[in-house]
Parts: structure tokens; C-alpha cells; sequence
């Protein structure tokens, strides 16, 4: 069976990297890159530490505004499947990327097979929830992380194709954490003691587009009387640029480049907090057993927040404050996002 796999940003080369091993061993496999994410620090490193094969196609697509990034991906990746016509089509998440390529495979009627559908923010204003809506919609074969996903998608009549095989970022997880351990040298280099800093991810145009959004964050994490390590978008460093916000940073704060997969996972798992507007970084706090701040008024993982491991706090000054100084985890964590085989169920799946 040939697959076409669709990958573009940095989660989505860490979801492919498990079930691209899994497809290998019976499968013939292309790998396409629409280049969404595309310098060195957001791509290529990741396929080097993860060992991800050299990607078949990149499309070099870049950035740009949603409207004209999908819809160059949208031709870009149809010639491909045109010249390749794959017996399915694989896409991971919830970037445009995802979208592009769950829109050209249907369009050819090539079936589509959605790892991680059913998340659910509830929030149409958030890109990312389009995509997600759309592209579980035109999809024939639904890979759930969880329960609650299974149960969104039942909500909106899809029942069909739909199969509970757990999240492939513990694969990842599993695979990698102790090669992280014993390669990452990233706490040495910058510094940090395990247990005595935290760590803060901010990129989503909810928070970046608003220089007071910015400015509170900025302001919170100077008040948190402790070490800030802040690896920083590149997108999220041009605004903050742009707000005059670098050359008044606190002290305690310390920016440095964005991270591969084993640096940012050794650094998250033995901090003391995170602070996140990511999807996947509240997932991988969660994994590492890490307590993490959301800095979003919803979340697509709620499990997080009912096992009481992440708190929503918005970009509220007083109340990311409030979460650094007190919140913890009042609970044990559970076996939310499954044993780690969602790889294997997905190649059993597809080969059946």
C-alpha cells in the first residue's frame, strides 16, 4: 500500500516520526513537506534528532496569511498526489497543512486518514479549530487520542471510521525521553538547576497580535521570582521586536532560540512550571508530569485540566501570577492519552 503522509510544523514532525517507523515496516510511504515551518530551528533539526526520513516532497510553501498559505499548499500538494496517487492519505493535527492536505486528497477521492481528530476548543476563532472541524468532516478514517474526542466527534453525527487508538506524541514520548536524557546537555548550557526555573512557550496570534496580551505575559513572568527560560518563536520574537517589549525584559527572563525535540523535552521535564498557549507543549507538560499554565481561555485537551494538572489563566497579569506562586496538582495523574501503541493501532488500522 502506498501512503501519503502531509507534515509542515514542529508537532506534526514529532506525531509522523512514530508512525512513519510503524508504516515502513509493510508500507511504502511518501513523505511530504509543505515547508510551513522552514528554517533550521522549527524543521530540520527535528527530522535529524527524530530520525525522520528525508521528506519525498518539499513544497517550500512558507509563511504568509491562512487564506493564501492553504490555498498555495492546497495546489502544491493536488500535483503531488496527481503524480503519486497514494491508496490514502495521512495528515496529523490542526495546521494548515492538515487542512491542505485533507481538501486535495478528498477532491481527487483518494481517502483521508486524520491522526489526532476529534479535539474540540469550542472556539471558531482560533484557526487551528477550523482545521480541525474540517478536516475530521472530509475525513474517512478518524485516529482519536482520547475519549472526550470520540465523544466530540459522536456529537457532530460522525461515528463512522472513528477508532480510539490513543495519542502518538506518548509514542514519541516513550521513544525519546531517555535519549534526551542522556544526549541534551540544554540545563549545562544554560544554566538551570532541575526543579528551580520555569519554562514559557508563547506563539498564537491570540496572544502575539496584542502588544498589551504581550506586555501582561512580559510583566507576569518578571514578578515570578525565579529563573524564565523562554524559547521564542520566530514569529513571536519579530512581535515582540515590534512592541519595543526585548529591551525591556526583567532579569530573571532569559530568551534563547528555539529548541530541538530532545533539548525541549529534557528542559521541560525537569522544570518546576510551564507557561503555554501550545496545544502540544500542555500535552508533553502533562506526559512528563510537569503542572502547566495555560495561557489560553480554553484548551483542546480539557483531560489536562480535569485531572487538575493545568490550570486556563488567559493573559491576565494577576492571574498567570497567582497560578506561578500557587497553583498545583491536587491529584495523581491518570492514563489519559493511552499506553503508547497508537502508532502500531494506526499501521493495524490502515493495513486492514
Amino acid at each position: 500500500m502506498k501512503i501519503a503522509s502531509i507534515v509542515g510544523a514542529r508537532p506534526q514532525f514529532i506525531k509522523c516520526a512514530p508512525v512513519s517507523r510503524e508504516l515502513r515496516k509493510e508500507h511504502e510511504e511518501v513523505l511530504v513537506h509543505t515547508g510551513q515551518h522552514y528554517d533550521h530551528g522549527m524543521s530540520e533539526v527535528f527530522f535529524e534528532e527524530l530520525r525522520i526520513p528525508k521528506p519525498d516532497y518539499n513544497l517550500g510553501i512558507g509563511s504568509g496569511t491562512h487564506g493564501r498559505q492553504t490555498g498555495a499548499m492546497l495546489g502544491a500538494i493536488e500535483d503531488v498526489l496527481e503524480k503519486e496517487m497514494p491508496d490514502v492519505v495521512l495528515v496529523y493535527g490542526d495546521t494548515n497543512s492538515t487542512l491542505a492536505g485533507a481538501l486535495a486528497a478528498a477532491k481527487l477521492h483518494i481517502p483521508v486518514a486524520h491522526v489526532e481528530a476529534g479535539l474540540r476548543s469550542f472556539d471558531r476563532r482560533m484557526p487551528e479549530e477550523v482545521n480541525r472541524v474540517l478536516t475530521d468532516h472530509a475525513s474517512d478514517l478518524l485516529f482519536c487520542p482520547t475519549e472526550t474526542a470520540v465523544a466530540n466527534l459522536a456529537a457532530e453525527g460522525v461515528t463512522k471510521g472513528v477508532f480510539l487508538v490513543g495519542d502518538v506524541m506518548l509514542d514519541a514520548m516513550n521513544y525519546n525521553r531517555g535519549i534526551a536524557e542522556e544526549r541534551s546537555r540544554i540545563l549545562e548550557d544554560i544554566g538551570v538547576e532541575p526543579g528551580d526555573y520555569l519554562v514559557v512557550t508563547v506563539h498564537r496570534p491570540s496572544n502575539t497580535d496584542s502588544p498589551e496580551k504581550m506586555a501582561a505575559i512580559l510583566g507576569a513572568l518578571g514578578e515570578a521570582d525565579r529563573s524564565v527560560v523562554f524559547p521564542v518563536h520566530p514569529r513571536t520574537r519579530k512581535y515582540l521586536a515590534g512592541y519595543g517589549l526585548l529591551t525591556k525584559m526583567s532579569e530573571n527572563v532569559r530568551l534563547i532560540e528555539p529548541l530541538g525535540y530532545l533539548d525541549m523535552i529534557r528542559l521541560i521535564g525537569h522544570a518546576e512550571k510551564i507557561l503555554t498557549d501550545s496545544g502540544g507543549v500542555q500535552k508533553e507538560a502533562y506526559m512528563l508530569g510537569v503542572p502547566c499554565i495555560t495561557l489560553r481561555e480554553n484548551t483542546e485537551w480539557v483531560e489536562t485540566v480535569e485531572a487538575g494538572w493545568n490550570v486556563l489563566v488567559g493573559a491576565g497579569r494577576e492571574r498567570i501570577v497567582d497560578a506561578v506562586r500557587h497553583f498545583s496538582p491536587g491529584a495523581r495523574q491518570k492514563e489519559i492519552f493511552g499506553t503508547g501503541n497508537a502508532s502500531v493501532l494506526i499501521g493495524k488500522i490502515l493495513s486492514k
